[in-house]
């Protein structure tokens, strides 16, 4: 279960008087693939206003690709297509938009000593928002509240407190520490699951992923925080299921394959918990006739937990940083390959 612990301050203020010569000598190229449908030009102002004295071009099509990468020293994206590095001899850097860098080649990347860095920590402050909001969506029945007013339905439900719960989060990069921090108001009992327990962490007890069913034995809410991997894979099964209590809610803005749907859906089906808030599913779109659209204790977004309008300028600051390290020849923030 990997986790990046050295993301930058997720939020900081861009410098209202930047250095003229900060990016001096650099081209950075931006691909065309926006994220979260928000404009590709938006970043490039973003990477403008932070790296002053660079060129800053957008490659609006492949033809504009292949003619600006060769003389870049800085590519920022989603993916690069590697038959683009052959000419690429000035390249440093690319610097993928996304926090996940599995779809890359991260191999040719590594022949061509081309640095790859992530957009990890850009996520941290909204992604814990929608966990908290799900939370207490649950905690104060808000879903039935919505049912009801659809009907015009004047009639009392009972809800319940968060304050004296249990949340265990698996899962300490940025995510989840900025979920942590967000709960730190809330009067509750953290418990944190991680590869690397001694390396600590803002929860009040960290544990090992051997001991996750002693978390989950003694979880009111549970947040999936993890990136995909072959570890975590399906870590919330059956067995997990059946470990926790079954006032328990389940929260996922991990990735939809690590909770068994089909467990999960026995779950349900049985009362074996409370319920779930799933940004992610597995399959993913969630076709329309799954069942689990059908249940009134699951509450279902399209994966757009991590959606912000804040999310070019963290990721800018991200590249900005970046470039003052490679002028610096520090390591970098992210880097993923070396």
């Amino acid at each position: 279960m990997s986790e990046r612990e050295n993301d930058p301050d997720p939020d900081p203020d861009p410098d209202p008087d930047p250095d003229p010569d900060r990016g001096r000598d650099h081209d950075v190229v931006v691909l065309r693939r926006g994220v979260h449908g928000m404009p590709i030009d938006d970043y490039a102002t973003d990477l403008r206003e932070r790296l002053p004295g660079a060129r800053v071009r957008v490659a609006r099509t492949p033809a504009e690709e292949r003619d600006l990468v060769p003389e870049a020293t800085v590519v920022t994206g989603h993916h690069l297509d590697p038959s683009l590095l052959e000419d690429a001899d000035d390249l440093d850097l690319f610097a993928c938009s996304y926090a996940g860098y599995g779809h890359l080649p991260t191999d040719a990347f590594a022949d061509h000593g081309v640095a790859v860095t992530t957009a990890s920590g850009v996520h941290g402050p909204n992604m814990a928002e929608y966990v908290v909001g799900a939370i207490l969506a649950f905690v104060r029945g808000f879903p039935e509240a919505w049912r009801r007013q659809g009907r015009r339905e004047w009639r009392h439900y009972q809800a319940d407190e968060l304050q004296g719960s249990t949340v265990t989060v698996v899962g300490l990069g940025a995510i989840g520490t900025a979920v942590v921090e967000r709960l730190s108001g809330f009067g509750v009992h953290t418990i944190g699951v991680r590869n690397s327990p001694e390396a600590g962490g803002p929860t009040d007890e960290v544990l090992g992923v051997d001991r996750l069913h002693d978390a989950l034995a003694r979880t009111d809410y549970l947040v999936l925080a993890v990136p995909l991997t072959d570890e975590t894979e399906g870590l919330v099964d059956a067995a997990a299921l059946d470990t926790l209590p079954p006032n328990a809610v389940v929260v996922n803005v991990a990735r939809g394959p690590v909770v068994d749907t089909d467990d999960l859906v026995d779950a349900l089906q049985g009362s074996h918990v409370r319920g779930a808030a799933l940004d992610v599913t597995d399959p993913e779109p969630l076709p329309p006739e799954h069942v689990l659209w059908t249940f009134e204790n699951v509450f279902i977004t399209p994966h757009n937990s991590g959606h912000t309008p804040q999310y070019y300028a963290r990721l800018a600051d991200i590249v900005a940083e970046n470039v003052d390290r490679l002028d610096a020849d520090e390591d970098l923030v992210n880097q993923v390959v070396p």
